[in-house]
């Protein structure tokens, strides 16, 4: 008998929670890429269009996280390399933080669009790897 590795109804409404969190976030930044800043008491950046250019990305994220809630085990790829941006922008975080560069207010952006995220998709991406990772 050979076992089932399909996605459970949880992971699922996480994908789709995330897919929401995502876009939401995402088009708060396109449309005012200034107000992060007001409410970190950061100093606005010269060139407002990057910070919306990162924001326009986090929304299509969202987009492949919805598309991936059908099925999250199966579309384990999508999760994976959400999984590595919710890691990988914590660390540069530190980096710059340690370098003086980005003060600590914000990392609280950490809290919502990475950590909270880390054992979701660290379940799937099991649950998936005990299935062989198939595409």
């Amino acid at each position: 008998m050979e076992a089932s590795f399909q996605s459970k109804p949880w992971m699922g409404k996480v994908m789709k929670i995330a897919a929401i969190y995502n876009i939401l976030w995402g088009a708060w930044v396109v449309l005012f890429p200034l107000q992060f800043f007001e409410l970190t008491g950061m100093a606005e950046p010269v060139h407002p269009m990057i910070w919306q250019g990162m924001g326009m990305v986090i929304g299509v994220y969202g987009l492949g996280y919805w598309w991936s809630s059908a099925d999250p085990v199966k579309h384990w790829p999508i999760v994976a390399v959400g999984f590595l941006g919710k890691i990988f922008g914590p660390l540069g975080f530190v980096f710059n933080y340690l370098n003086g560069v980005v003060p600590g207010s914000f990392g609280y952006t950490l809290i919502t669009n990475d950590i909270i995220w880390w054992i979701p998709f660290g379940l799937i991406l099991f649950e998936a790897k005990k299935g062989g990772w198939k595409l």
